[in-house]
C-alpha cells in the first residue's frame, strides 16, 4: 500500500450497510478493522463479526443490539465530543441486530475490530467501566477514554480508545510507534477515525479541518501529512504516528482501533527519540484547563 492510500477519505469506503469498512484485507495487514454504521431512527441492520471480535460503540445516537436471546439497550450520547458512552463487546461468530432508537436524524455507531482466536462472551458495559485520563500538558494537552485498554474490559486481541483534542492542541505527541516486539514496544495495527467539531456560530456539522502527521524510519519508509475531516481515516501500519493538530476554534476526536499478534492487552510504544525530550517539560506546565470534556479524569502525564 502506498503512502497516499494511507489516508481514507470519507465516503470512499462503504460497503454493504457500513459508510466506512476497513477490514484486515482491506488495510492490508492482518488484524485490525473499523466499521460505520450510520442509521435513521428505527432503522434496523443485521451484522456479522464472523472471524472478528468487535465493540459497538454508539458515537451518536442510542441503539437497541439483540444477540441471540439478549436485548441490549445502549443509551449512547447525543454526539462524540459531548460525553462518554455506554457499549457492547460482540465476539467473533456473531450475529446481531442494530437498531437505532432516540430522536437524533441521523445516529453513528463505531464498530472497532480485531482478528481473533477466542470466543468469548457477549457483554454490556456502563461509561463508569471506562477509564478516562488527561495526558500531556500545556498546547500537548488532550483527554483519552480507554474502552478497552488497561480497564476491566476482556478481549482477546481488541484495543480501542477515543482521544479528544481541544482547539490549537496537539496530541499523538511525541510521536511515537509500537512495530516491533521488545521490552518497550508491542506490534500493534492501528486505525485513527476522525471528528472534528466547529465552534463557528451556527456551522455545520461538516465543517473543519485538522492535520495528521506519520513517519517511518530509514529501514521501513514512510511519509504521510494529511489534512483530515469528518469521516477521514488514517491507517498506521508502522512507523511513527503524531502530531494529531487541529486549529484555534475547533475540537479533534478520533477513535483509535489497535491489535497485533500478541493476545496479552497491552499497549507499550517507544517515542521518535527527536521529540522525547518534550516529556520533560510538562511537569513545568498545567493541563488544559479545558479538559476534561467528559467531565471526570485520572491526570496523568503519559
Amino acid at each position: 500500500m502506498g503512502d497516499a492510500e494511507l489516508l481514507v477519505q470519507a465516503g470512499s469506503a462503504p460497503n454493504g450497510p457500513y459508510v466506512l469498512e476497513i477490514t484486515p484485507e482491506r488495510a492490508g495487514w492482518a488484524y485490525s478493522g473499523l466499521k460505520v454504521l450510520e442509521m435513521s431512527t428505527g432503522a434496523a441492520v443485521t451484522i456479522s463479526t464472523q472471524h472478528d471480535e468487535a465493540l459497538a460503540l454508539p458515537m451518536a445516537g442510542s441503539y437497541e443490539i439483540t444477540v441471540g436471546e439478549q436485548t441490549f439497550a445502549l443509551h449512547g450520547r447525543p454526539d462524540e465530543f459531548s460525553t462518554l458512552t455506554d457499549y457492547l463487546y460482540l465476539p467473533r461468530g456473531t450475529t446481531a441486530e442494530v437498531r437505532a432508537t432516540g430522536d437524533l436524524t441521523t445516529s453513528r455507531l463505531a464498530v472497532p475490530t480485531a482478528r481473533a482466536e477466542e470466543t468469548l462472551t457477549a457483554s454490556y458495559h456502563s461509561s463508569d467501566e471506562v477509564r478516562l485520563e488527561l495526558r500531556g500538558s500545556g498546547m500537548a494537552s488532550r483527554e483519552v477514554r480507554n474502552y478497552a485498554l488497561g480497564n476491566a474490559v476482556q478481549t482477546d486481541r481488541l484495543l480501542a480508545v477515543e482521544v479528544i483534542t481541544p482547539g490549537g492542541n496537539w496530541s499523538s505527541y511525541p510521536p511515537h510507534k509500537h512495530d516491533e516486539h521488545t521490552e518497550d514496544e508491542r506490534i500493534l495495527e492501528e486505525i485513527y477515525h476522525f471528528r472534528i467539531r466547529s465552534h463557528a456560530p451556527e456551522a455545520a456539522g461538516s465543517e473543519g479541518v485538522g492535520y495528521h502527521r506519520q513517519h517511518g524510519t530509514p529501514e521501513r519508509p514512510m511519509e504521510l501529512l494529511a489534512e483530515v475531516r469528518n469521516g477521514d481515516t488514517v491507517l498506521v501500519p508502522h512507523g511513527y504516528h503524531g502530531p494529531c493538530m487541529v486549529p484555534p476554534g475547533y475540537d479533534m476526536y478520533y477513535l483509535n482501533v489497535m491489535a497485533g499478534p500478541e493476545r496479552d492487552g497491552v499497549w507499550k510504544m517507544t517515542d521518535d527519540p527527536h521529540y522525547t525530550w518534550v516529556r520533560e517539560t510538562w511537569p513545568e506546565q498545567t493541563v488544559d484547563p479545558r479538559l476534561p470534556l467528559a467531565g471526570r479524569s485520572e491526570e496523568t502525564r503519559a
